[in-house]
């Protein structure tokens, strides 16, 4: 008497896995281009001798369809495929506009 249980296993084709894409959040500190924007991204990390926290930053330029980002404003960008010779990442969201002053 052999019995056989099934178990449902999913399969790799049945579940499409989704994708892991990098995304980072900085602010806007130039919005001169025609639907650029380019993005400082600050992070920080420990020194790894002296054990100070340091803050490094990088810059991106990053695709905004709309033109609606504006200097100073507080955005998610995310990495997408090279629309031109630069720009690797696109706005994903504006989570903060700047304040006037």
């Amino acid at each position: 008497m052999s019995e056989q249980t099934s178990n449902p296993v999913p399969s790799e084709a049945a579940t499409p896995r989704k994708a892991l894409v990098q995304t980072v959040t900085g602010r806007v500190v130039s919005d001169k281009m025609n639907k650029t924007v380019t993005v400082l991204v600050e992070r920080r990390v420990k020194h790894p001798i002296y054990g100070k926290v340091v803050i490094k930053s990088s810059k991106y330029h990053a695709h905004d369809e709309t033109n609606e980002c504006k200097t100073g404003d507080l955005v998610v960008i995310q990495a997408s495929r090279k629309p031109s010779k630069t720009k690797a990442w696109r706005v994903l969201r504006v989570v903060e506009k700047a304040k006037v002053v």
